[in-house]
């Protein structure tokens, strides 16, 4: 034991230590994809980092076509053919794909505020990770003779959640999201007009 150093202070000293790691730049993560702050606590999948997740947002937000032009009645028409349909949904998707990813955003934002049930439910998926995670920091969990990875303890914290998951009826809310997905793109796609440089770049390719 050091001497001359109060009881008091060492508690002090070892709770500023564990609160600040919640905080500070996470250099030395098991998973080796850095980050900063409480984000980085979250642990990411391996390979993918805060900062990488913030990165490909901002650039799908900076890439997103006009909406006053992505829903512009004049510029929908029926295609006249199914190779014009084909044409149009090949390339509209190449064109507002950023627009149909936040669509997709959207709609599973709206199907979590619109369930109460699936709220509670990913909020209990979150308490079990959270709870499980903070006890391996504390020491190893050994289930079986393995050690927990953080894809084990997600997959525990989904076998702790399942039930409520089930209760919320989480399965119908993921064929829900899918298939209004599929609905709104595929219809978009399929009967938003092509724009004049669109038709001249897919008239120069080759054959």
């Amino acid at each position: 034991m050091l001497s001359g150093v109060p009881k008091g202070e060492n508690v002090m000293v070892d709770m500023d230590s564990k609160a600040g790691d919640l905080f500070i730049p996470d250099e030395a993560h098991p998973t080796g994809t850095g980050g900063i702050g409480v984000l980085s606590r979250l642990w990411l999948p391996k390979g993918i980092s805060a900062s990488m997740a913030k990165e490909w947002f901002d650039r799908r937000r900076l890439s997103i076509r006009p909406w006053a032009s992505f829903v512009d009645q004049r510029k929908f028409s029926k295609p006249r053919n199914f190779g014009e349909l084909c044409q149009r949904v090949v390339k509209n998707v190449e064109v507002y794909n950023s627009n149909y990813t936040f669509i997709f955003l959207g709609l599973i934002l709206y199907c979590i505020i619109s369930s109460p049930m699936l709220l509670i439910a990913l909020a209990v998926y979150a308490g079990a990770f959270y709870a499980i995670h903070l006890k391996s920091l504390e020491s190893k969990l050994v289930v079986l003779g393995r050690e927990l990875t953080v894809p084990h303890q997600m997959s525990l914290a989904g076998a702790v959640s399942l039930p409520v998951f089930w209760l919320a009826g989480a399965g119908a809310a993921v064929f829900w999201v899918l298939g209004a997905t599929l609905f709104v793109i595929g219809s978009h796609a399929a009967f938003r007009e092509l724009e004049a440089s669109d038709l001249d770049e897919l008239l120069m390719e080759p054959v």
